[in-house]
């Protein structure tokens, strides 16, 4: 799309500035900080047994943490080594031997007692498994016995009664593109992805507003931006090596702004491992937080462009890109008028910021000449999450932010592979390189595929689930649930629901490297459990796309490996050949590289992923910035400003906003009951300190914080969290957030909700006398209305 390439990694200063240290006491000691040296130690011991392999993987291949993009130990970004807790952590899910078969097929009570946590470091799961109903215990199954009770049980269902799902777990867009093709080819669009419930919105509002799904800029574009933006972001807890980014820009005179309910330690400063003067000193990253209610950010974001357009009614030009506006946008009149109406009462009670702080900031980025604006699940979880985005993009396209160096539009992601997934048409409303419903795609599709694909729209993954409680007779009765990896126990909302739901299904097969605490449950009829391969195991290799579209090579890497364990798309491939025979000849995938050849054919912008073959091999899908020079790939060429209605944040008098945040986490996988950054335990409840004085709640005290859908025993954890919000830990806190509800263009599950906070012995000395449950039905009633 865009003219301009990627320039490569650009190299750090050489001398320190102690302007921006966090203390002058090496190491941080006696502050509340990770041990960076002490967590390697210990990882680097919990690897012992596999150490050399374990450099390998680290040297050698391609990063199944975050999407950051670091192929061995170097990017595209800066010159140098990068390392980062969070891949070390995940490093063991590669190294570490089978389970023991003493462990593996014990009594499923027993294995049912255990948390993830546990069952993952039990080890990998090393051949098939099937446990049918009745059965207390998995028992081994060969491949053929396994495959063949899947397949036979699809070939007897209509194809609207299975579906399929894949979490982004180091996860390959070969595997994404294969089950994307084998879902159609056995007649079903019920095939989602983990972007579902982190980025859908992301991609659905940019699509709207400048045509594009993915990132429109690199990480370089950070390094001397006058300002960058993390909206609702955390990435030096979720992203860590973006921190050095982030230090790269800082000395190059950039203003890092963060807009958090909850004011983070870890994007405030930082000690950096692979920077010496970071390292010791730490550094400071963030000038300026803005601490915004949960859900206030469309009334923060109209208060910025309101300012915008009142300081043009005093001085034309001093906030505006009236050139750019002009050239290359529609609907600036329209976006004027709404912003006009909005009053500033109630744009200061729904943010939660005064009018002065939305000017300091309005101010700020009027003054500036190029910004980056990045944003992840603080703005995507929201049942108006697509609504977030496009107003991020209406900020971006007044002042001209898109489309040039140091400038544009970046929802970081959070998994190595997910970006690729929608990408690869593994999802219910896509197809590799374009849409389902485009007849110009489908037909591209079914001419290359050489099948008719299924023209019922498919159902996003909450649906499907959804869909395992509908009566008997119903057509879409979900039957057979088929997921690669994820743990939609420990994900989505409602985790009573969500058991129900799983446990109500036919057919439950997990294909994944471990065991989680969703693979224990009953079916109705059979689970069966398929090992599969790390993207390190591969033969052939594989590649994942970055956040910034970067496409790299992850060699197959030499070392040991487990049992039985076969490459993901090989048992997509291997599936559909048993649920139709007659259509083998038309599904080729048979390699990884003749799947790269044919991504090349069905996507577009991957042409180039047939060249990828060594360790090292990348490509940028895209350019250096997609919209360069303004210009969008939208029928008329021009970016959509999009007047934005306020939600209504349904918070009744008395109650609190909640989220959900992370901790010592990657995805729902734990390593630590207690945040390195805060001290918080995963029990904890954040809440300011005026909020807990006028509940009479002490430090550590206990108690219970519910709702109409659910309740959480925590403990009290003062912290700078805006008032009237409390921060609690996902999936901790899922119990809390109602199931069902979604973000009508994008489909991704709400993530807040409001709850009552009240001292634990308060709680339960009324339940008896039915005070809780009326509370609750009047919260229900007040929700309602």
């Amino acid at each position: 799309m865009g003219k301009t390439k990627h320039t490569g990694p650009i190299k750090l200063p050489a001398k320190p500035d102690p302007k921006l240290w966090v203390s002058k006491i090496p190491f941080g000691l006696g502050k509340v900080k990770p041990k960076h040296i002490r967590e390697t130690a210990k990882i680097a011991w919990q690897n012992r047994d596999n150490l050399p392999y374990a450099v390998r993987i680290l040297t050698q291949g391609v990063c199944d943490g975050c999407a950051l993009g670091v192929s061995g130990l170097y990017d595209q970004t800066l010159a140098g080594p990068h390392i980062c807790t969070t891949r070390l952590n995940v490093l063991r899910l590669n190294t570490m031997p089978a389970i023991r078969q003493e462990l593996l097929h014990a009594d499923i009570d027993e294995l049912s007692r255990m948390s993830s946590t546990e069952l993952r470091q039990l080890g990998r799961i090393p051949y098939p498994l099937i446990r049918r109903k009745g059965e207390r215990r998995f028992r081994r199954a060969t491949w053929d016995e396994a495959l063949d009770t899947v397949a036979s049980k699809m070939r007897g269902l209509d194809p609207k009664q299975m579906a399929f799902y894949l979490t982004a777990r180091g996860i390959t867009n070969e595997s994404y593109y294969v089950a994307a093709k084998v879902a159609r080819l056995l007649g079903t669009n019920n095939i989602d992805n983990a972007s579902r419930i982190c980025h859908s919105p992301s991609k659905t509002a940019l699509k709207r507003s400048v045509g594009v799904g993915a990132s429109t800029c690199n990480y370089k574009d950070w390094i001397g931006t006058d300002v960058l933006v993390f909206w609702g972001s955390v990435a030096a807890n979720n992203q860590p090596v973006s921190t050095k980014y982030m230090y790269a820009a800082k000395r190059k005179g950039t203003k890092i702004i963060v807009i958090n309910p909850y004011y983070e330690p870890s994007m405030e400063q930082y000690w950096i491992p692979s920077i010496a003067e970071s390292a010791l000193f730490g550094t400071k990253l963030a000038d300026d937080v803005y601490q915004v209610n949960i859900g206030g950010d469309i009334a923060f974001m109209n208060g910025i462009m309101k300012v915008w357009f009142e300081m043009e009614a005093r001085e034309p030009g001093s906030a505006i890109d009236h050139a750019f506006v002009a050239a290359h946008t529609n609907g600036i009149e329209e976006l004027r008028a709404h912003v006009a109406q909005l009053d500033w009462t109630t744009l200061t009670q729904s943010s939660g910021l005064t009018r002065e702080r939305i000017s300091e900031l309005a101010a700020l980025l009027a003054r500036a000449a190029s910004a980056v604006f990045v944003w992840s699940m603080g703005l995507t979880q929201h049942r108006f999450g697509t609504d977030n985005i496009s107003q991020v993009a209406n900020l971006a396209l007044l002042r001209g932010f898109l489309g040039r160096e140091h400038c544009g539009l970046m929802p970081i992601r959070g998994h190595s592979g997910v970006q690729g997934s929608g990408e690869m048409g593994a999802d219910p409303f896509s197809l590799p390189g374009g849409e389902m419903n485009s007849a110009a795609d489908r037909d591209r599709i079914e001419q290359l595929w050489g099948f008719e694909l299924p023209k019922w729209q498919g159902d996003i993954v909450g649906v499907t689930l959804e869909n395992a409680l509908l009566p008997e007779e119903q057509e879409r009765k979900l039957r057979l649930f088929y997921t690669s990896g994820g743990n939609f126990l420990e994900t989505m909302p409602d985790p009573a629901f969500v058991r129900n739901a799983l446990e109500s299904m036919d057919v439950r097969v997990h294909q994944d490297i471990i065991l989680n605490t969703s693979t224990l449950l009953d079916a109705r009829e059979a689970v069966v459990v398929l090992p599969a391969m790390t993207r390190y195991e591969q033969p052939g290799g594989g590649t994942s796309t970055s956040t910034e579209r970067m496409v790299y090579f992850s060699p197959e890497i030499d070392g040991p490996r487990i049992g039985e364990a076969r490459a993901e798309w090989d048992i997509y491939v291997d599936l559909a050949r048993r649920v139709k025979p007659e259509a083998a000849a038309q599904l080729g995938c048979e390699t990884a590289e003749a799947i790269r050849a044919e991504i090349a054919l069905a996507a577009p912008s991957y042409d180039g992923i047939q060249h990828l073959r060594e360790r090292g091999d990348v490509f940028q899908s895209g350019g250096a910035w997609l919209c360069e020079d303004g210009v969008c790939p939208t029928p008329d060429g021009r970016g959509r400003l999009l007047p934005i209605e306020l939600p209504e944040l349904r918070k009744p008098e008395g109650h609190f906003a909640v989220t959900t945040r992370r901790g010592k986490q990657f995805n729902s996988m734990i390593y630590s009951d207690v945040d390195p950054f805060n001290e918080a335990d995963r029990y904890d409840v954040l809440i300011h300190k005026e909020d807990a004085k006028e509940l009479a709640l002490n430090e550590g005290e206990a108690i219970v914080v519910y709702n109409g859908f659910g309740r959480m025993h925590g403990r009290v954890k003062q912290a700078d969290v805006k008032q009237g919000n409390i921060e609690v830990h996902w999936p901790e806190g899922n119990s809390l957030i109602p199931k069902g509800v979604y973000e009508p263009f994008a489909g991704i599950p709400e993530y807040n909700t409001a709850v009552i906070v009240e001292k634990a012995e308060t709680y339960h000395a009324h339940k008896d006398t039915r005070y809780v449950e009326k509370r609750i039905i009047e919260l229900e009633i007040e929700m309602e209305g």
